[in-house]
């Protein structure tokens, strides 16, 4: 089993800043992509930022220049930056991970989920 700790997420005032953290354990081999959707009330969830075991990073259009993705792979952990937060950035924050576990079978993972509120 692979499980997946959230942390990070809380109230910030417009123009703050927050990191999240996501870290992984159980029977990890190795972990490829890492990742972070969002969910607005009312909203699909969507993609925020992901990067890849080596280190490629992608990020949606709206989060480019205020989002900064980044892993340690020695420690299994997904970390955001989240900076010039907006209220529309409030949301439900999710962690995703795709991991290849010893044995050599591959899975993806969803974290909890962690809410960030962007409000005065």
């Amino acid at each position: 089993q692979v499980q997946l700790v959230e942390s990070g997420g809380g109230l910030v005032q417009p123009g703050g800043s927050l990191r999240l953290s996501c870290a992984a354990s159980g029977r990890i081999f190795s972990i490829n992509r890492m990742g972070w959707y969002r969910q607005a009330p009312g909203k699909q969830r969507e993609l925020v930022a992901s990067i890849t075991s080596g280190g490629s990073t992608n990020y949606a259009d709206s989060m480019q220049g205020r989002f900064t993705i980044s892993r340690d792979n020695a420690k299994n952990t997904v970390y955001l930056q989240m900076n010039s937060l907006k209220s529309e950035d409030t949301a439900v924050y999710y962690c995703n991970v795709v991991v290849v576990e010893f044995g050599g079978g591959t899975l993806q993972r969803w974290g909890q989920g962690t809410l960030v509120t962007v409000s005065e």
